[in-house]
């Protein structure tokens, strides 16, 4: 049996037929091998095409957000010649500098600028300690973790060694994994506030719900003063003696006017007048925080780019200069 299967074989199957059949393996080898470089170029090809589109499409919303910049100290400088005006036509109004959100729409998308006058934030270089404590009590950080906190910012930026009950000097610092001294001077920016106890990238910077306190914050104004103009609620309520319904007082008439002296809404300060008025002013400076974001038209996610300037004499030859620029922040609009 064994031999009549041998003979039918090398009868009916030629050594040509085997050779055809391994060329056909082959074959089949070789178009699987090149489909799946073709596919893998594909692949590569839509993932570069995609990357692409993706950076094109970053880069219109950053350039959107520089325009943003530019059209905000534009505006800055509208408003130094035409603020006092009596009679304001339309569509030639002078931004505020409260924060207040101005969008100007393109074809292919739009940009949404917010000015803000740095008197009207907290200076931690001149603050109240009592201001800086309610600034940070109202953020929602606990009573201890407050006072060390600020206890802490008056040791860093003191000249003396003696520490407040929950300060820190040198000799906590030198004690860290990485060891450095307190500066003892002022803060010459808002993120040195990192390397003071208790401070954490949460509490400055803020979180996925709401804002850090960095955006209530300055080192520009040069001043103990909270400007009432431009103060955002948040800052208005960390004054000694404010309530929500006073700081909506505030906001509402400056929606319509700006407030040229304290006397202005004393009514609306009410008995909390004397209190009050040891840490509020109704005057501005000359530097002044521009967020612009760009977006593209129907997308939701943009660009935010964070510029402080201070405006020079408009006959200098310079006339303005940036003392902070971030590219890109995050930005909740």
């Amino acid at each position: 049996m064994k031999r009549r299967n041998k003979l039918f074989f090398e009868k009916h199957i030629s050594p040509a037929a085997s050779e055809e059949g391994i060329a056909l393996l082959m074959v089949l080898w070789v178009l699987t091998i090149l489909l799946v470089i073709v596919m893998s170029f594909s692949f590569m090809a839509r993932t570069e095409t995609y990357a692409t589109l993706a950076f094109k499409g970053g880069m219109e919303k950053k350039f959107t957000a520089e325009a943003g910049i530019e059209r905000g100290i534009m505006e800055l400088y509208y408003r130094n010649q035409h603020k006092n005006e009596t009679v304001e036509l339309e569509g030639l109004g002078v931004w505020k500098t409260d924060g207040t959100a101005y969008k100007n729409q393109f074809v292919g998308g739009y940009y949404i600028v917010k000015i803000t006058d740095e008197s009207g934030k907290v200076d931690i270089n001149d603050t109240s300690e009592l201001v800086l404590k309610n600034l940070l009590l109202n953020y929602g950080v606990k009573a201890e973790e407050a006072d060390t906190i600020v206890d802490s910012v008056m040791d860093w930026k003191d000249a003396d060694d003696l520490i407040r009950l929950h300060g820190a000097e040198s000799d906590y610092y030198q004690s860290l994994p990485n060891p450095y001294k307190a500066k003892n001077s002022d803060f010459d920016t808002l993120e040195e506030l990192l390397l003071v106890k208790g401070m954490t990238p949460e509490i400055l910077y803020g979180n996925s719900e709401k804002r850090g306190i960095i955006d209530f914050l300055t080192i520009n104004a040069k001043t103990n003063m909270i400007n009432i103009n431009a103060a955002p609620k948040e800052v208005l309520m960390a004054i000694p003696g404010m309530s929500p319904d006073i700081a909506d007082g505030i906001i509402a008439v400056r929606q319509t006017k700006e407030i040229q002296s304290i006397q202005d809404v004393q009514e609306i300060l009410g008995s909390n007048y004397t209190v009050m008025s040891a840490y509020i002013s109704t005057e501005g400076t000359n530097t002044f925080t521009i967020d612009a974001s760009g977006y593209k038209e129907n997308e939701k996610g943009g660009y935010t780019i964070r510029a402080t300037v201070n405006l020079s004499d408009i006959s200098a030859t310079d006339l303005f200069k940036y003392v902070y620029y971030k590219s890109p922040v995050t930005s909740k609009q």
